[in-house]
């Protein structure tokens, strides 16, 4: 499954409500079936930290290691692929 995120959030990913309603109702749902999950970050030129924590912190949660090996993140610049460093940092962190 690809999830092209600009489409959904624009050039800035900054919006946790949308980012909750894509984990509700693209990834979790994809995680149940173990599909691997591609994250498009293509045309997004960053991204808050809020953003990535709400859009992945519960399914590293919830799935564990397995979270991180079907998911990729595609098509990343260096902003958007440090935030997401920060978050999965953290959550490996706090388990």
């Amino acid at each position: 499954m690809i999830i092209k995120l600009f489409k959904l959030v624009g050039p800035f990913a900054e919006n946790k409500d949308i980012a909750a309603e894509i984990r509700f109702k693209k990834l979790i749902p994809a995680m149940d079936k173990h599909k691997n999950i591609i994250l498009d970050f293509e045309k997004i030129e960053g991204a808050t930290q809020s953003f990535i924590h709400a859009l992945i912190s519960d399914l590293m949660r919830k799935y564990g290691n397995e979270a991180l090996d079907k998911i990729q993140f595609k098509s990343c610049n260096n902003t958007v692929k440090s935030i997401i460093s920060i978050v999965v940092d953290y959550m490996q962190e706090s388990d």
